[in-house]
């Protein structure tokens, strides 16, 4: 679905785009910006579904041709842009999808929308190509850009666009969508939360990969019993780790939930607050082992571990390092 009732917790920029439909004072370039995950696409696809749509309101109907041509992406009025190399989008690209194509006027609809999704990733050559454009767009144009980096783009594309920051979504609204809609049972839910820092698109991924929950099995063994382990074991287990660079980051959330339950349980013997509720008789354990400094000293060291892993260090001595604090009672 594209309608802008699917969006969940960005009610304010919501209202800004549909007054700018209802008013006609559609802007020719928007910058929506946000982490990933955050809906920046999801907000784009229904904006301009919305500006298309046959109806004319400020919501996609979800049932003229136009609104089906949007929902199955063959929309000939909306473009999305596409980029050969991974991390970049070069000049011609730009060119060819955007300044040599936004002269046609429409073939079937009132605007020519154009989104591109990673618009960071463009070249600055490519962004003062793009930038005639968008200082004099045909009337019928509008270009969507979408980017977690901002900074990535220069200041005259930023200076020319209305922009649009989407902030991160309350975990109480994250953990009630994810009941509600996606029937995650409760303490499964507090988890997908936790780990998607604000993101409906994060969370949902959590909540229904199995490959998340796999990761999170590991994860939380490895926390249970490392302290148990023979070197030789822990070592394998850190190797294993370090051989997927692109689970790292979710591994270090999970060892940082994990400690924290385990600080606050010590601190407050309660466990309402806690993200790993099931692992209670674990937490108590390891609250009583363990003292205030020690949990204090962990998480100190996993934040450093996740700087080290930002400077590209050698990511096997960094989770070394981490296990050797963790191993201390």
């Amino acid at each position: 679905m594209i309608g802008f009732n699917d969006i969940i917790g960005h009610d304010e920029i919501i209202r800004h785009l549909k007054n700018a439909i209802q008013s006609g004072k559609v802007s020719h370039s928007y910058l929506i910006t946000g982490e990933a995950g955050s809906g920046k696409k999801m907000i784009a696809r229904s904006f301009a579904a919305a500006l298309q749509c046959e109806k004319g309101g400020a919501e996609p109907c979800m049932v003229c041709d136009s609104c089906k041509k949007a929902i199955g992406n063959n929309h000939p009025d909306i473009i999305f842009v596409k980029n050969e190399k991974p991390g970049v989008i070069a000049v011609d690209e730009v060119r060819e999808q955007v300044i040599h194509d936004v002269v046609i006027r429409p073939y079937y609809s009132k605007y020519k929308i154009y989104i591109i999704p990673e618009a960071g990733f463009m070249t600055p050559a490519a962004q003062n190509a793009l930038l005639k454009t968008i200082e004099e767009p045909p009337e019928y144009a509008v270009i969507l850009l979408l980017t977690k980096n901002p900074e990535m783009l220069l200041p005259t594309i930023l200076s020319r666009c209305v922009r649009l920051d989407l902030k991160i979504v309350d975990d109480s609204i994250v953990k009630q969508y994810l009941m509600e809609h996606l029937h995650i049972p409760d303490y499964q839910a507090e988890i997908d939360t936790s780990f998607a820092h604000g993101s409906i698109g994060k969370a949902k991924e959590a909540a229904t990969s199995q490959e998340f929950s796999d990761m999170t099995e590991k994860a939380l063994k490895l926390l249970k019993y490392s302290a148990d382990m023979e070197v030789f074991e822990l070592t394998e287990e850190i190797k294993d780790l370090a051989s997927d660079k692109t689970k790292i980051e979710d591994y270090l959330d999970v060892f940082q939930f994990w400690f924290r339950d385990v600080l606050m349980f010590k601190a407050t013997r309660e466990i309402d607050n806690l993200v790993f509720k099931q692992e209670i008789n674990d937490i108590r354990e390891q609250a009583s082992a363990r003292s205030y400094e020690n949990l204090e000293k962990i998480l100190e060291e996993i934040d450093k571990t996740k700087v080290r892993l930002h400077a590209n260090v050698n990511l096997e001595l960094a989770l070394e390092l981490l296990f050797l604090t963790i191993r201390e009672r």
